[in-house]
């Protein structure tokens, strides 16, 4: 399938590694003019180093700051599609959560999205034409106790996403969300880390019931997410918007 995607210009949050960059990836091989955004320039340097056959921008900019934010997208211009995928809530247990860590859970994931989108979507809205896609989780659908501030910001970004779809729809803008469940980015060993803690159970067991927890008998891989992403931003999803995607092997399987 032809994504029609070529000559189109496109921003990656978060795309250092994981599924940012997997994105990034999927959309400079479809053809359109990638830049991607991450806080770590030595991050950036190596992940255009990881795909020496393509060519795509990369900013180093701390999406947390809303100034910094703002002039990063002005330098850029306001592109044909966002996809969101930076910032991660730290997985707390409940014993230790507290109000600092819920706070740097909503600046970390929702804040991260948000000034993002606030850059842009005015912009495509005046333009007539944009698309964004959030990539957030399922945390913000499934309670976790280790993961009550990040899935606080997940649910809050849910509700945005489609808000924005809402509100822009009319004027060509469409907003879609995918969430991943376990996901094979260094995001499983953080909350592996945080699991410990919480039940004293090693790595290695607790990693053994996740899998088993997914009824298709394994983690996704970030290319799959990257690969939705894509489709969700391209011309070829046209009448898609204000949409949340799973994708996480069946583990909540509920409508």
């Amino acid at each position: 399938m032809d994504l029609q995607l070529t000559g189109k210009t496109a921003v990656v949050t978060g795309a250092s590694k994981g599924i940012g960059l997997a994105c990034v990836e999927a959309l400079a091989r479809e053809g359109a003019t990638v830049t991607g955004i991450s806080r770590d320039p030595a991050n950036l340097a190596k992940a255009q180093e990881q795909f020496p056959d393509l060519t795509f921008a990369v900013e180093a900019v701390d999406l947390t700051d809303a100034d910094a934010t703002k002039a990063v997208f002005e330098r850029i211009g306001v592109p044909d599609i966002l996809i969101n995928c930076a910032g991660a809530a730290r997985r707390t247990p409940v014993d230790e959560l507290d109000s600092k860590a819920l706070h740097a859970a909503m600046e970390a994931k929702y804040f991260t999205y948000m000034h993002a989108t606030e850059a842009v979507i005015r912009g495509m809205a005046e333009r007539g034409s944009g698309a964004v896609v959030n990539v957030v989780g399922q945390g913000g659908r499934a309670a976790n106790p280790l993961h009550i501030g990040g899935g606080a910001a997940n649910a809050a970004l849910m509700l945005a996403s489609v808000g924005y779809a809402k509100a822009y729809a009319a004027q060509g803008v469409r907003v879609n969300v995918i969430n991943p469940g376990t996901t094979r980015t260094n995001r499983v060993d953080e909350g592996l880390e945080a699991a410990v803690r919480a039940t004293g159970k090693s790595k290695d067991e607790l990693l053994a019931e996740m899998v088993r927890d997914v009824p298709m008998g394994r983690f996704g891989e970030p290319e799959e997410v990257a690969n939705v992403a894509v489709f969700l931003a391209s011309p070829q999803a046209s009448y898609v918007t204000a949409s949340i995607i799973t994708m996480d092997g069946a583990t909540t399987a509920g409508i």
